[in-house]
C-alpha cells in the first residue's frame, strides 16, 4: 500500500520564466530556493513544497510538447510525498496493480535529494512518487 503524506512538488512548464518568478515571488511569496540551468529549472519554496518552472524550450520543458495553449500543457507533472518509503516494496505494489517499467532514481524535492519513481494515471498526467532525504 501507497500512504500519500502531501504534496511534494508540482512542475510549471512556462514560456516566461522571469514573469513567472515574479508572479510566485513577488505576489505569491515563494522564494528562489535553487537554480538548474542545464534543466533550465528554477525552484521556489512554497511553505513545505516546492514549486518548479521549468522553461518551454528547456530540455525537460521540451519533453511536455507544444508551449501552454498551442496543444501543448503547463503542467509537468505532480509529485506526492510518500510515508513511510520502501521504493522495493511501491514498485511491487505498482506491478501488482498492472503499473510495469517503473524504477527508482534520486532526485531533488521540497526536503532534497531522495529517492522518487515516476508513473502515469490512466488519463496520462505524470506523476512522481518521492521518498524522504537519506539519513545521516
Amino acid at each position: 500500500m501507497i500512504d500519500i503524506a502531501a504534496i511534494d512538488h508540482v512542475v510549471f512548464r512556462v514560456k516566461d520564466m522571469a514573469a513567472m518568478i515574479r508572479f510566485y515571488r513577488d505576489v505569491l511569496g515563494a522564494r528562489v530556493e535553487r537554480e538548474v540551468p542545464e534543466f533550465d529549472l528554477v525552484q521556489l519554496r512554497a511553505g513545505t513544497s516546492l514549486i518548479d518552472l521549468v522553461d518551454v524550450e528547456g530540455k525537460i520543458g521540451r519533453a511536455g510538447g507544444g508551449a501552454p495553449g498551442e496543444g501543448g500543457h503547463n503542467v509537468d507533472h505532480v509529485c506526492f510525498r510518500v510515508l513511510p518509503w520502501d521504493g522495493e516494496a511501491i514498485i511491487a505494489h505498482l506491478a501488482a496493480h498492472g503499473i510495469r517499467d517503473t524504477e527508482i532514481s534520486t532526485r531533488y524535492g521540497a526536503e532534497g535529494f531522495g529517492p522518487s519513481i515516476y508513473l502515469s494515471d490512466p488519463e496520462g498526467n505524470a506523476l512522481e512518487l518521492k521518498g524522504p532525504p537519506p539519513q545521516d
